[in-house]
């Protein structure tokens, strides 16, 4: 998808999302901790993907899984990617995670940790289904960092064969400095540490961040590919987003199609030439050059 524009980075557009980011904290139950329920597939249509009948072929041995970013859920992140991959042979499964008790839809909210736990449940339940030894993975801002901490702390690096993320924020971000104002805002981050800790265990140089980070940003055996943006209002630097280590590729949008003008969402949710190179990353045998003509392949 071409025709994005960037957020607009005036004092008052700052201003009014720290005021959003507050606001919906405030609107949060006041309970740091996610739901304990066995994460679910969304029940809502899903134009073939979250088919636990699906068996992965030869060509396409392993289960992708799409992991949303904040504020998502396994639908509406997936509602272009999950179908495009299905339309290319593979088994496609989406979780929903993070969920605050009382916040309905708007997922990842809870400690990262937790979220990661359920994920590790959540690949056990597809490896089960389908036979498979491994998965590939693939996540979007959140999505693309919170499996690392299941890949480094939880055993899944035995169950992953590739980890591909949009827009992850896999070093924290600043939100354009944003997160720099808030010792401003008396209380500020106190209340997004006890009613949204998915947003403040992201804040560059929080201790999840921290922990996270501790030895290096990848794990022996495991494939990455981090896809980023220069137009990212979000995660920001946006080359923070970019992993060190063997068997990594990062890649910038820009470079690949230097007309797209896709941020931080739309890299996410919609955006094609990026999706081509998310299948260029599961098939590697097999990719193809990624040009801003990839929206009509």
């Amino acid at each position: 998808m071409l025709p994005w524009t960037r957020a607009p980075r005036t004092p008052r557009a700052r201003r009014r999302l720290v005021a959003l980011l507050l606001a919906f904290a405030a609107f949060a139950t006041p309970t740091a901790t996610a739901t304990a329920a066995t994460p679910t597939a969304a029940t809502a249509p899903s134009r073939g993907w979250n088919d636990y009948s699906c068996k992965p072929s030869a060509a396409h041995p392993r289960p992708v899984v799409l992991v949303h970013g904040t504020f998502g859920n396994s639908v509406d992140n997936w509602l272009v990617l999950a179908p495009y991959l299905v339309g290319r042979g593979y088994c496609v499964y989406s979780l929903d995670y993070g969920q605050l008790p009382g916040v309905p839809f708007f997922n990842g909210l809870g400690p990262i940790d937790k979220s990661a736990g359920q994920l590790a449940t959540f690949v056990d339940q597809v490896l089960a289904a389908t036979g498979a030894p491994k998965a590939d993975i693939v996540g979007h801002s959140q999505g693309g960092m919170m499996p690392n901490y299941y890949l480094k702390f939880l055993g899944g690096a035995a169950k992953v064969n590739a980890l591909v993320g949009l827009a992850p924020d896999n070093h924290g971000t600043t939100l354009l400095g944003l997160t720099n104002l808030l010792p401003y805002f008396p209380g500020a981050e106190d209340l997004l540490n006890a009613h949204t800790p998915g947003l403040a265990d992201q804040m560059a140089g929080s201790p999840f961040i921290t922990k996270l980070n501790a030895g290096g940003d990848t794990v022996p055996g495991v494939r990455y590919t981090v896809i980023a943006t220069r137009y990212d209002e979000v995660v920001t630097p946006y080359r923070t987003q970019y992993l060190n280590g063997p068997n990594v590729r990062n890649v910038l949008l820009q470079d690949l199609c230097p007309i797209d003008l896709s941020e931080h969402v739309a890299i996410g949710t919609v955006d094609l030439i990026a999706y081509h190179e998310v299948a260029n990353a599961l098939d590697p045998a097999h990719a193809t050059p990624t040009t801003c003509a990839s929206v009509i392949g």
